[in-house]
C-alpha cells in the first residue's frame, strides 16, 4: 500500500502546531499579547486533527494485518508513552494506545460507515458536554475511522475530513448552547476544521514536500520535540517577552523538517517508527533504502497518525 501524501502533509502540519502549543504550555505564562494569541488561536486546535488521522491510520493498518498485530502495535505504543512520561507528563501516546484498544478495535466489528460516524459524533458530543479534554479522543478516532470507511473519491477525501470536523463542531455547539464550560472544546474543534480546510486549499507541491517528511516521522518528531521542550524549559521561563517560545518551536520544526527529509532519503521509516515496527512484529524489519528507486516502493502501513 502506498502512502497518501495529503494525509502525511496534514499530519506534519498538526505535528508542527502541537510543537508550538506544547512549548507554550510548558513554560511560565506571563499573560502577554503573545500568550493570548496562542491560547485563542492555537491551543487545542491541532490534536483533533491528529486524532482523526489516527482513526484513519487504524484502518489502513488493519487492511493488511490481523487484529492481533494491531493489538501488539498499540501495546508497544503504550510502552513508548510510558517511557516518554518519565520526562514529559503531558504525553498522549498512552491515551492513544488505550482508546485505540478499547474503542477502535471493537468498532472495527461494526457495520462500516454511517453507524460508526453516528457513534463517533455522539461520543464527541458527550465528551464536550462533560468537559472535553482527552475524552474527545475516542470520538474523534471514530469519526476519522468512519470517514475512511465511507470511502469518498481520493480528491474528496481531505475536504470530507474538514467537513466532518466542521459537522462535529456544529453538533457540539448546538448541544453546548446551555453549557458554558464546553465553549472551549467547541472552539477547538471549529479551529481544527478551519485549519484543516485552509491547509488543503493552500497545499501545493512545495508545501507538501516540507510537511510530508514531518508527518511520516510523526512519532520520532513528537517525542524528540517534547524532549527539547523540557530541556529548554528553564531558558524559556526567563524570557518575559515570550518570543523565545515561538523561536524554539520554529527552530525545532525547521530542524525536524530538514532531518526528516535527510533521513527518509536513506531509510524507509523514522528511527522510532522503525523500532516500533520491529517490536510489533518481533523481528528486524528492513529499513535502509538500497537505491533511489526504493524510495517509491509501496510501504506496508501508513505510520503513526
Amino acid at each position: 500500500m502506498t502512502r497518501i501524501r495529503e494525509l502525511d502533509a496534514l499530519r506534519g502540519f498538526a505535528v508542527g502546531g502541537i510543537m508550538l502549543v506544547n512549548t507554550w504550555q510548558h513554560s511560565t505564562k506571563q499573560q502577554t499579547g503573545l500568550d493570548w494569541t496562542i491560547e485563542a488561536l492555537f491551543q487545542s486546535r491541532f490534536y483533533p486533527i491528529f486524532s482523526m488521522l489516527f482513526g484513519i491510520s487504524f484502518l489502513l493498518f488493519l487492511r493488511g494485518n490481523s487484529r492481533w498485530a494491531l493489538l501488539s502495535r498499540l501495546f508497544w505504543l503504550f510502552c513508548f508513552g510510558l517511557v516518554q512520561h518519565t520526562f514529559y507528563e503531558g504525553e498522549v501516546l498512552t491515551d492513544y494506545a488505550f482508546y485505540g484498544a478499547v474503542v477502535l478495535l471493537p468498532a472495527s466489528f461494526l457495520a462500516p460507515g454511517l453507524p460508526v460516524l453516528v457513534l463517533g459524533l455522539a461520543v464527541v458530543v458527550w465528551a464536550v458536554a462533560v468537559g472535553g479534554g482527552s475524552l474527545l479522543i475516542p470520538g474523534l478516532f471514530l469519526v476519522g475511522m468512519a470517514l475512511w470507511q465511507l470511502r469518498p473519491p481520493r480528491w474528496l477525501l481531505l475536504p470530507s475530513f474538514a467537513v466532518a470536523a466542521s459537522a462535529t463542531a456544529l453538533l457540539t455547539a448546538a448541544w453546548s448552547s446551555t453549557h458554558a464550560w464546553s465553549t472551549y472544546s467547541v472552539a477547538a474543534l471549529a479551529g481544527a476544521a478551519a485549519y484543516s480546510l485552509g491547509l488543503l486549499l493552500a497545499l501545493r507541491p512545495w508545501s507538501a514536500a516540507v510537511l510530508e517528511p514531518l508527518g511520516r516521522m510523526a512519532l520520532t518528531n513528537y517525542v524528540s520535540g517534547t524532549a527539547i521542550i523540557m530541556l529548554a524549559g528553564p531558558v524559556l521561563d526567563t524570557d518575559r517577552t515570550r518570543w523565545s517560545v515561538v523561536a524554539l518551536a520554529v527552530a525545532t520544526v525547521a530542524a525536524q523538517v530538514l532531518l526528516s527529509r535527510w533521513w527518509l532519503a536513506r531509510f524507509r521509516y523514522g528511527p522510532l517508527e522503525w523500532i516500533w515496527r520491529c517490536l510489533t512484529w518481533f523481528r528486524r524489519v528492513p529499513n535502509r533504502l538500497e537505491s533511489g528507486r526504493d524510495q517509491n516502493r509501496p510501504l506496508p502501513d501508513p505510520g503513526l497518525s
